[in-house]
């Protein structure tokens, strides 16, 4: 049974000039306004008890059940702006067929009243619509958004950088160190060979080899070019792993092995994690998933350099890796001190950060948070103190705009 509205909100809620759905925890329809219920060739009072997928078919219910997981967990009401991505109901607002797409905005809020079931209302209206002033307010705020995010970005190119100096560091020191010996040892085989040309007998010869200790020099040459190229590789697999993360110029959503990704992240982020923990791979069979590599590999990072700060001393960092019904996942779990309970709901928010003064700008999860909604994916946060934290994302094999081309 559906929790009965009383007459005069009832009737507020069917004359609004925009759309209006109310609907319960499992996604069925309460009630609708006139405006949503003659989009769908429909009577109002028909709708109620419907699933919302079966009466609005084209509406992004898969990116809708996210919202209300982040609202329920969040406890905060959602803006969904058609500017940042693509609309929730696309189709919505195009009777004309000359409506721009990124003009429609949608909020979700939660209502709750006592005796009664949770419920949820999806207002989708059109930025035409709206008070000019209210508009513009909005548009500065998605700007300021804009430079907060980059500014994280900034920051964790600085970071990145900083670590893979070191990590280039070190073989290209012991490769000079080695070249330096190799050029003494070329001195000193070139002395041998004039000899040969200018001695009188060969025991001149013989001596000036047991001085510069010859054999010790043929012997351990060939240890000296293996070290080197071995140094070289190492170099050349950074670099390799640098120009996979950084997907350079990819802005768009294509098929890519998650594993791969998580692979070359682990190896760019390796100098953060190899002081402060094991790092354990424990992968799944997983398919290729559609989305923008780079943008994937900026949240792995950002979960792979939290879970090392979140450790004291040394501990075990778990990347797990999995899939079902159409969703692929990937998890980071550490064995730090964990996140207490009151202030889960808000490391999701900008500048919100559980870290000492100075360390992290508390805008790498927001960053992460926003890359992981524009791919309509979600994220899951588990965490016990003193045991540790996990953060599993979820994200759609295929992106649902590309499942609506394939099925046209």
């Amino acid at each position: 049974m559906y929790a009965q509205l009383d007459v005069e909100n009832l009737t507020k809620i069917r004359r609004l000039d925009f759309g209006q759905i109310l609907f319960d925890e499992n996604l069925k329809i309460v009630e609708v306004n006139s405006f949503v219920a003659s989009h769908a060739n429909m009577n109002v009072d028909l709708c109620q008890g419907l699933p919302i997928r079966q009466v609005f078919p084209t509406l992004n219910i898969d990116r809708l059940a996210t919202l209300v997981a982040h609202l329920v967990r969040s406890g905060s009401s959602c803006l969904v702006d058609g500017v940042d991505g693509d609309p929730l109901w696309p189709d919505l607002f195009q009777e004309s067929g000359d409506v721009q797409l990124g003009r429609q905005l949608s909020l979700l809020s939660q209502i709750e009243r006592r005796e009664s079931p949770t419920h949820y209302t999806l207002i989708l209206l059109h930025r035409d619509d709206l008070d000019p002033v209210y508009e513009q307010s909005l548009e500065k705020q998605a700007l300021a958004n804009q430079r907060m995010l980059q500014s994280e970005k900034l920051a964790a190119i600085g970071q990145l950088a900083a670590g893979v100096a070191h990590e280039i560091n070190n073989p290209l020191g012991f490769v000079f160190s080695n070249l330096k010996t190799l050029g003494e040892y070329v001195r000193d085989m070139i002395r041998i060979v004039d000899e040969v040309d200018s001695a009188n007998d060969l025991e001149m010869v013989k001596e000036l080899k047991r001085r510069l200790d010859y054999e010790y020099i043929r012997s351990d040459v060939g240890s000296l070019l293996l070290e080197s190229e071995d140094g070289i590789d190492r170099v050349k697999t950074i670099i390799t792993a640098l120009k996979d993360f950084s997907h350079i110029g990819e802005e768009e959503f294509r098929a890519a092995d998650l594993h791969r990704g998580l692979d070359t992240t682990l190896s760019v982020v390796n100098n953060e994690l190899k002081y402060k923990a094991n790092v354990l791979k424990e992968y799944g069979d997983l398919p290729e998933v559609e989305c923008i590599a780079s943008q994937i590999n900026q949240v792995a990072m950002n979960l792979l350099v939290n879970a090392a700060h979140a450790i004291d001393g040394f501990g075990k960092i778990t990347i797990r890796t999995g899939h079902e019904n159409g969703w692929a996942w990937f998890e980071v779990q550490d064995s730090g001190k964990g996140i207490e309970a009151g202030v889960l709901n808000r490391i999701f928010e900008p500048f919100f950060t559980t870290k000492p003064v100075g360390k992290g700008t508390g805008l790498g999860l927001a960053l992460s948070y926003n890359i992981v909604q524009k791919h309509h994916g979600r994220i899951e946060v588990e965490s016990q103190i003193g045991v540790g934290t996990s953060f599993r994302v979820w994200l759609p094999v295929s992106q649902p705009a590309a499942i609506t081309e394939r099925r046209a």
